[in-house]
């Protein structure tokens, strides 16, 4: 399984834009996902979570209201829609897979445990 985060860029504060994390060799219909951030100064953090169906998604409290999780396991894609972005917003964005029934959301977003697959970032810059 190979992930692709896409879709970072320069936006201005309390703009919006949309992630991409697509997926190849292995369908994603049987995999958590989730949603990371990080920047040199800062831990990863992790923001967002859907589960394997799409029925369920969990978002961090500092992100609650502006960040939304989705999916189209059809397409092996998965979305972060971000509103309102902030300054504090800028970091690496990296999307990941865990194979389901192993943990939930909040484990999967806690950093505490090792994440099956792991694809690379992209760059998320709020600035006016």
């Amino acid at each position: 399984l190979q992930l692709q985060a896409s879709g970072g860029g320069l936006v201005q504060p309390g703009g919006s834009l949309t992630l991409t994390c697509t997926a190849s060799g292995v369908s994603l219909d049987r995999y958590y996902m989730g949603w990371f951030r990080q920047t040199p100064e800062k831990e990863r953090e992790g923001v967002s979570c859907i589960s394997a169906r799409g029925d369920n998604s969990y978002h961090t409290d500092s992100v609650k209201g502006r960040f939304t999780i989705s999916r189209d396991n059809d397409k092996n894609t998965v979305y972060l829609r971000i509103d309102n972005l902030k300054p504090e917003d800028t970091a690496v964005y990296r999307c990941a897979a865990q194979y389901w029934g192993l943990m939930g959301c909040e484990q999967i977003l806690s950093g505490t445990f090792s994440l099956d697959y792991w694809g690379k970032g992209t760059q998320v810059t709020v600035s006016s």
